[in-house]
């Protein structure tokens, strides 16, 4: 059992060791932040209580947890942990002090602690406190030694040390041997802090006297209780071998770079006896060796070459002090040391640790802290000096801090619409040569930020739209973009309140919040609303909401829906108005005109006039473009005195709507102004004969003096009776018509209005004028004067 914790100690003693370090978070400022030292024995079970924290900071549990404390050290072992909800600082393992430190005193674990909002970090330490936890353990089981009957009293034999792993006052502290009257035991204090035993003789011995002695070797720590381990000493007194070997050197140093290739041979002892035969045979071999010395080394006995076997490591161990033994056939030996020095070579790569990264991070945000990690390179010198970069081409900066660690921090806003993920490669280069890197590749992502108003595609939109649509026609649309993602860049549409207070927009069109689609409510009517004006807007709906709007123009355009509406004459039902000619009238005599509009628009408008039908086809005739009646032949006594004229009124449309209006004719003889030649008849007359046309004027003035008696006294006579004696008349408008109602085409339709008084006695067989009457507006009238 002794046997197998001897074993167990050396295995844990000459493992490979890594102290852990821990590190933090960096960020704002370090003010007011003290390094603290605590102590825990080592091999305490796991949650064993360190300290209070939150007492130590000043600072209540609840504030840890507010500011997102933790505990950060190297690596991805955490042996310590903290708890939130009391503050305290537990042991998150045991802790095996041998393990983490070795044979380094004090052992120390450095933590940091982190505190957010604001950002910083407290340095601490933790000293692992050694226990006596391990016995003090020999290499070899029992240890044989062969000592010449010659020897000296005084002579000092170096013996086979003992290891603890424990430090300080439970390591090893010296050795003690089995009393007896020919030997006793020192303590040696090497430079490498080994203590070995060294036997010494007090007595000459004497082979026939006694041959050999078995001694027990006792190693004791300074524990308390103290440990102790035993190992069996076996000396054999040998017949007379005056001449030891003797080594050319009693020290050997040498360089070894760690990449040296195994079995190359690093350095060569000699020594030599002056004996002869037997006792001048010289065999070499490892003095006491450690089980790290002889997996690494290799010593040939005879030629004294020592090769590697395997393959060095600075980083592990730098120098190797190898004890090199000569003995002689006689059983004689000669003792020497070799220091091996490792020599650095930049065969480790930089190493990054990533303690924070923030990702994603808003858009418009002022520097802010991207991540936060440390480097660390396991070489020594410029091998182990470091250099950190990154792109050059990025809005972002590294700031170096303390103990190898830095922060990525942003230059200054970022914008997501720009660029909305970055790729940063960090490249950690240390100094050696060749130069070796590392490079840690980060994607950040930049989350948006409502800062884009909607843009409408147009400023204004022009729409068409026929009038008598039907209801919830979808007319057209409007589109709006927004440069920002998600929420911010969804847009909802709407109706803007109208500059025009009287236009009622709400009941005109609707839009589609989600799409911009406008519709038209109901139907609409071009001779009411022929154009109108609104704005929409675009609203994302960010926080806050930005918005944008547009205008639109809603153009209706005109249908074929209004049938022409005859002025003149009237047709409303009262007695109709009987326009009167004069048989005398010339060809192309002015009967009459239809005055018609249409409330449309454009060639919807354009009215044309056709006869219809006539009591005597033949007789008159319309003119197509202005509607005016005219005599088309000359007049004759066989010519009926009454004629019915139906004159259709058409416009342009598709299809084409129509009205219709009837005229009633009398012709007449000796009517006062037998008729109204045309302008260029009467040039042509006046022209032809101007006797004759005096003489007319006379007859006919003199006509027009004699029959305007008879009349005048027939008036005096009738005024006295009743009027009720009338049982005929004419209808008559009250008023003239305005002289200014023309189509919408402008075509030419009649520019005046005529009319016509005329009495008819009642109850006349026959047709006797009682009372004749031309009407004419007065500018008609000085127009024919001029004429």
């Amino acid at each position: 059992m002794a046997e197998n914790e001897m074993e167990a100690g050396g295995e844990r003693f000459r493992r490979q060791r890594q102290v852990l370090f821990l590190f933090v978070f960096l960020g704002g400022f370090l003010a007011g932040s003290e390094s603290r030292r605590y102590s825990v024995a080592e091999e305490k079970e796991r949650g064993f209580l360190i300290t209070n924290l939150a007492k130590d900071l000043g600072l209540s549990a609840g504030e840890l947890a507010v500011r997102g404390a933790q505990v950060v050290s190297k690596g991805n072992r955490q042996p310590i942990q903290l708890n939130h909800q009391t503050g305290d600082l537990l042991l998150q393992e045991k802790l095996d002090r041998e393990e983490l430190c070795g044979p380094t005193e004090p052992c120390i674990l450095h933590f940091q602690i982190l505190l957010q909002n604001p950002l910083q970090f407290i340095p601490n330490e933790l000293q692992v406190i050694d226990v006596n936890d391990h016995s003090p353990v020999f290499f070899e089981n029992e240890m044989q030694l062969k000592i010449p009957e010659s020897t000296p009293p005084g002579t000092i034999i170096p013996l086979g040390n003992a290891e603890d792993v424990d430090v300080g006052r439970n390591g090893l502290q010296n050795y003690t041997i089995t009393p007896n009257p020919h030997f006793h035991i020192l303590t040696n204090s090497r430079r490498d802090g080994r203590k070995c035993p060294e036997l010494v003789l007090d007595k000459a011995l004497d082979r026939e006297e006694q041959p050999q002695f078995s001694l027990t070797l006792t190693a004791l720590d300074g524990g308390s209780p103290p440990r102790s381990g035993n190992v069996q000493l076996h000396i054999l007194v040998l017949d007379i071998n005056d001449n030891a070997p003797e080594f050319t050197q009693s020290l050997y140093e040498v360089e070894v770079l760690e990449n040296s290739p195994v079995n190359s041979v690093i350095v060569t002892v000699s020594a030599s006896d002056l004996d002869t035969g037997n006792f001048g045979t010289i065999s070499y071999s490892f003095a006491h060796a450690s089980e790290e010395i002889t997996k690494t080394f290799q010593l040939n006995p005879i030629t004294g070459d020592i090769q590697l076997i395997k393959y060095l490591n600075f980083e592990a161990i730098n120098s190797y002090e190898v004890d090199i033994e000569a003995k002689d056939g006689g059983g004689l030996t000669g003792k020497s040391t070799v220091i091996v020095q490792v020599v650095d070579v930049n065969d480790n790569p930089p190493e990054l640790t990533l303690s924070s990264i923030t990702s994603p991070i808003p858009e418009n945000s002022p520097e802010t802290v991207v991540a936060v990690f440390s480097v660390s390179d396991p070489d020594s010198g410029d091998n182990g000096r470091m250099m950190c970069s990154i792109q050059n081409n990025l809005p972002f900066v590294l700031k170096p801090s303390v103990e190898n660690f830095y922060t990525l921090v942003s230059e200054g806003a970022l914008d997501r619409e720009s660029q909305a993920e970055y790729n940063i490669t960090i490249t950690v280069t240390d100094m050696g040569t060749p130069r070796l890197k590392t490079q840690y590749n980060i994607t950040l992502l930049v989350s948006d930020v409502n800062d884009n108003a909607p843009a409408f595609t147009q400023t204004s939109y022009t729409l068409f739209l026929r009038e008598n649509n039907s209801p919830a026609l979808h007319i057209g649309s409007v589109s709006a973009t927004d440069r920002d993602a998600g929420a911010n860049a969804q847009l909802t549409y709407s109706l803007l309140p109208p500059h025009d207070p009287q236009l009622p927009l709400a009941s005109l069109v609707s839009i589609n919040a989600d799409n911009g689609h406008l519709f038209a409510l109901r139907a609409l009517d071009f001779e009411a609303l022929q154009a109108f004006e609104f704005r929409v807007g675009a609203t994302d709906r960010g926080s806050p909401a930005l918005s944008s709007q547009a205008l639109v123009r809603v153009q209706v355009l005109d249908a074929n829906d209004n049938a022409p509406f005859v002025l003149y004459p009237l047709q409303n039902g009262s007695a109709p108005c009987t326009e009167l000619v004069p048989r005398a009238a010339e060809p192309g005599y002015l009967v009459s005109k239809v005055v018609a509009v249409d409330a449309d628009s454009g060639q919807n408008a354009w009215l044309s006039f056709q006869l219809l039908k006539a009591t005597e086809p033949g007789l008159f005739g319309v003119w197509a473009h202005n509607g005016e009646v005219r005599t088309a032949r000359l007049l004759s006594e066989r010519d009926a005195a009454k004629h019915r004229l139906l004159v259709l009124v058409k416009d342009n449309g598709e299809p084409a709507l129509s009205a219709s209006v009837t005229l009633h004719v009398l012709l007449v003889d000796g009517f006062s102004q037998p008729y109204l030649p045309l302008p260029e008849a009467a040039a042509d007359q006046a022209q032809a004969d101007p006797l004759t046309v005096y003489l007319v004027i006379a007859l006919a003035s003199v006509s027009s003096l004699f029959l305007f008696s008879v009349l005048a006294f027939i008036a005096v006579r009738l005024c006295r009776r009743s009027r009720a004696a009338w049982v005929g008349g004419c209808s008559v408008p009250e008023g003239h018509f305005p002289g200014h109602l023309v189509d919408v085409s402008g075509t030419g339709t009649l520019s005046q209005s005529y009319q016509y008084e005329v009495c008819l006695m009642g109850g006349s067989g026959t047709s006797e004028f009682k009372f004749l009457k031309p009407i004419f507006p007065n500018g008609l009238v000085e127009d024919i004067e001029q004429e």
